[in-house]
């Protein structure tokens, strides 16, 4: 038996358990002798035969664990499907959402913004690996351990409903989540970079004393409307859940800005004393006459469309 043969029995048998390299080494051995002799039998050469019969028998990592029962994929297709699903739901939300929360919490503790967003962007694409490897890695043991897990079968009732209309596109949620984070990262970029100055320095345009009370507030509410969106594309069609979930968010956010226009509460003191035009007690109302009106305007607007995209979908 030429070196070829040795070789092959070499690269199988030292991934298989020693306890069975004896046994196999023999039952391959004769296997391999038996097809050679079959192909000189009908006239083929010994070296030419004996090539053949290792390529058709295959790479001996593949064949070793065919003999050792073990599996070849991370894997396999009993627990795909739930890994993929669980992976797909996590992956939606969570990398963004701590990334969202690294990020504006960067930049309300004073960062430069630019620093912020990407320390932000880096940390939600770290989040995401973190989820893949361990979901990964938890399906992997499931997988090799075997465990008598009773997973619910698939039936006809888990069928999705047919979407009469698609309401949604990939463009619109993503144009809504850069609203809600701008906005949101806005509130600490007004209070650490504000374009007013007075002799160099920066002047809030909110009053700094609503970090205490409604500001993180109104941040915590955006940024819960960041993972509306993200749930929302992720169902694929408006819901009337849904939009009960809007009508509370856009209330949540609303209800506080106008009435601290309202108060006269909003903007900072500190502003409208360097500045003659705010002082004056005509302009400082118009300005928030106009800003409630406009706050009401797409607060019912909103809710009257989201309304309508629900029942069409409906």
């Amino acid at each position: 038996m030429s070196s070829l043969t040795d070789r092959y029995l070499a690269a199988t048998l030292r991934a298989v358990p020693a306890p069975r390299r004896e046994e196999i080494a023999t039952e391959l051995r004769g296997s391999i002798e038996d097809m050679i002799e079959g192909r000189t039998d009908a006239g083929r050469d010994a070296a030419t035969a004996e090539r053949e019969v290792l390529n058709e028998l295959g790479n001996p990592d593949r064949l070793a664990a065919r003999y050792a029962d073990r599996r070849l994929q991370l894997i396999g297709p009993t627990y795909y499907l739930h890994w993929q699903r669980l992976l797909r739901l996590l992956l939606t939300f969570v990398p963004a959402l701590v990334g969202t929360i690294v990020g504006v919490a960067q930049a309300a503790t004073g960062k430069d913004l630019v620093p912020a967003i990407t320390s932000g962007f880096g940390t939600a694409f770290e989040v995401a690996i973190q989820v893949t490897f361990w979901v990964t890695l938890t399906f992997a043991i499931i997988e090799r351990a075997d465990p008598s897990l009773k997973l619910p079968a698939w039936t006809v009732d888990q069928l999705p409903e047919v979407p009469a209309k698609q309401d949604m596109t990939l463009t619109d949620i993503a144009a809504s989540v850069a609203l809600l984070l701008f906005t949101a990262a806005f509130l600490p970029w007004q209070h650490f970079w504000s374009w007013a100055k007075i002799d160099g320095e920066r002047i809030p345009l909110l009053d700094p004393a609503l970090w205490r009370s409604w500001l993180p507030v109104l941040m915590a509410v955006l940024l819960a409307g960041v993972v509306f969106e993200l749930v929302k594309y992720r169902v694929g069609r408006w819901t009337w859940p849904l939009v009960a979930v809007k009508a509370a968010l856009d209330l949540a956010f609303s209800v506080p800005v106008v009435w601290l226009l309202a108060d006269d509460r909003l903007l900072n003191p500190d502003l409208v004393e360097r500045f003659a035009w705010l002082q004056d007690e005509g302009n400082r109302q118009s300005i928030t006459l106009i800003a409630i009106i406009t706050t009401v305007v797409v607060l019912v607007w909103d809710l009257i469309d989201s309304g309508v995209k629900a029942r069409r979908a409906g």
